[in-house]
């Protein structure tokens, strides 16, 4: 693949305390969590991919990338100089492009620090895009319907499921159906992303390439030789009041049905991070994470990387997890592409950003739909299946997760 040169300056600038703001109101580019993080305006390179490679490829291209670019960074701190954001299809068949973009305008802000990054063709002129923070445009409410797999349809792939899982086929598969719909010709996106980030602060909020949502799960962090991540697998409805709550935490801590679906997205993660790292430590036994709507148990997973990996080359080992595909791998994977009749996209594929060092962090692109140029949006959840999942319950559980792009956008 061939690149372009780039010439890249970043420079410290006053607080700017609204991100989103600065954002195109139809391609905004986003990467944020508890109003931290990084904004992107404008394309200055967008590189895109395909195919069982999609993500080896990008690795391979981002590395040209940063060897023509010439960057002055005077902060050298995580996320100032060069970086692209990227999200990549779920599938290495997806008929959805995998894509880095790098902005021609990076905002980034972090415990009170804010820079401004440019980026442009060298031997061409600076972008001079004034950091203007522009109003929200009018609201809007859509109505996202039952897609290609209706509910009915979401319980008899369920039933399917967790027969092969008798037959010992698989260990774990995971499901999903999709909620369609389309937003008003020139909607403002930043209305769904303003929504998504102030009600759900604690996860990662991102928008790529029309990609929006609020994912509760790090894939891999990078940073200067350590990785860490979080991995999220089993789920309750929060409870109606305190005591509720309580008791809902308490089952999903003590449900043999939700830990074991937890242990093979554990046992899956730890298996691809191993060859890449020298020292990888996980909590000791899982623990419950609050969300708004919901409680996941999660683990989180730390080590020190050995073999010189960047945060691609990561993503590329681990992806899919069985968080998002099941287990074995290979198994679920054709398991899936019978029962669901439709493409994922890009989720439940990697989401978030590379630095020039490598460094970057990534989530999986859940609570999430695609926003298509013409105006149709996609949304999709899924559950984990195992031997003693129960189709009604694994459609309530989507049902909580789609929430948060149903209220977002409606």
């Amino acid at each position: 693949m061939n690149v372009q040169a780039l010439t890249v300056e970043t420079s410290p600038i006053a607080d700017i305390r609204q991100l989103i703001l600065l954002l195109d109101s139809r391609t905004p580019l986003l990467w944020m969590r508890r109003n931290q993080g990084l904004a992107g305006i404008g394309c200055a390179l967008r590189l895109e991919f395909s195919g069982p490679t999609r993500i080896t490829d990008a690795a391979a291209a981002w590395k040209q990338v940063v060897a023509l670019a010439t960057v002055t960074d005077p902060l050298a701190r995580t996320g100032t100089g060069l970086l692209a954001f990227g999200a990549f299809a779920f599938a290495e068949s997806s008929e959805q492009t995998s894509v880095l973009i790098v902005p021609e305008i990076i905002v980034g802000r972090e415990d009170g620090q804010c820079w401004v990054t440019r980026i442009w063709a060298t031997g061409q002129s600076a972008p001079g895009n004034p950091l203007v923070l522009h109003p929200l445009g009018d609201e809007y409410r859509i109505a996202l319907l039952p897609g290609a797999l209706p509910p009915d349809g979401f319980r008899t792939a369920v039933s399917a499921g967790i027969e092969r899982i008798r037959a010992q086929q698989v260990n774990k598969v995971v499901l999903a159906r999709d909620l369609v719909g389309r937003v008003p010709a020139e909607s403002d996106l930043r209305r769904a992303i303003t929504k998504l980030a102030l009600g759900y602060p604690d996860c990662w909020t991102y928008a790529v390439d029309g990609l929006v949502g609020s994912s509760p799960e790090t894939l891999i962090r990078a940073d200067h030789g350590s990785v860490n991540a979080r991995v999220l697998a089993g789920t309750i409805s929060r409870g109606a009041d305190a005591e509720d709550d309580r008791e809902a935490a308490l089952t999903l801590a003590t449900s043999s049905k939700d830990g074991d679906e937890h242990e093979f997205a554990v046992q899956s993660v730890l298996k691809s991070l191993r060859p890449h790292t020298s020292v990888l430590a996980t909590s000791e036994i899982p623990f419950t994470v609050k969300l708004p709507n919901l409680w996941h148990l999660a683990t989180d997973l730390e080590g020190t990387l050995s073999d010189g990996s960047t945060s691609l080359d990561l993503i590329a080992a681990l992806h899919p997890t069985a968080a998002v595909a099941g287990t074995p791998t290979n198994a679920a994977l054709n398991l899936i592409r019978e029962l669901e009749p439709f493409d994922r996209g890009r989720y439940a594929g990697p989401v978030g950003w590379v630095g020039a060092d490598g460094d970057g962090e990534w989530a999986i692109a859940l609570r999430c739909a695609q926003v298509a140029p013409t105006g149709g949006i996609t949304a999709y959840a899924g559950c984990g299946i195992v031997l003693d999942s129960d189709p009604d319950r694994e459609l309530a559980e989507t049902k909580m997760k789609f929430r948060p792009i149903v209220e977002a956008f409606g």
